[in-house]
């Protein structure tokens, strides 16, 4: 195949496909599915795929300089204080529960929410403008009313923020410049 991706295959329906800081391509996708509609839809997202590979590849015009472990644990600290208060803001605003947060450092993820209404957050964020960390708060709120990506969970998005594509479009095209010095 010509990216050579990473291909994981499990217990689910659709396939989706990321690009990590690091220029490697991963694929999810369901089990059953046979490698040629695998190719096929590497195929028909070529574009997208050269685009972000190109991105990612000129990101800041040289070599990405690794956080520290003592900047790594001051971001963990910083967002212990600040994201919680967030998330009980938004989720009081939205008449919402949660279990516990999380603050970690992952490789490719600003956030999750688990089935078990656990909610994690990159502790990069604090390197964000405000309102983009709030947009990945929001974001990971909504998945406790639907646990996907459809029209619904956006329409939840845009009632608490209207103007999160702004923010998501932030993150998309510069957050790859945090997370690449992760991957050292």
């Amino acid at each position: 195949m010509k990216y050579n991706p990473d291909i994981i295959r499990s217990d689910r329906k659709t396939i989706s496909m990321s690009i990590r800081p690091d220029g490697k391509l991963t694929l999810r996708v369901p089990k059953s599915m046979k490698l040629r509609d695998i190719e096929k839809f590497v195929e028909s997202k070529s574009d997208w795929i050269e685009k972000t590979l190109a991105k990612v590849n000129s990101c800041d015009g040289g070599e990405a300089i690794p956080y520290t472990d003592a900047e790594l644990k001051e971001f963990t600290e910083k967002a212990k204080k600040i994201i919680p208060p967030r998330v009980e803001y938004y989720a009081k605003l939205m008449g919402l529960t949660y279990n516990n947060i999380s603050i970690k450092t992952p490789k490719t993820r600003w956030g999750s929410c688990s089935s078990k209404r656990n909610l994690n957050f990159s502790a990069l964020l604090v390197l964000m403008p405000p309102e983009v960390m709030d947009s990945v708060v929001v974001h990971e709120l909504c998945h406790l009313k639907e646990m996907n990506h459809s029209k619904r969970f956006y329409d939840e998005i845009y009632k608490v923020m209207p103007d999160y594509d702004k923010y998501d479009s932030w993150l998309k095209q510069n957050g790859f410049r945090y997370l690449r010095r992760l991957n050292k």
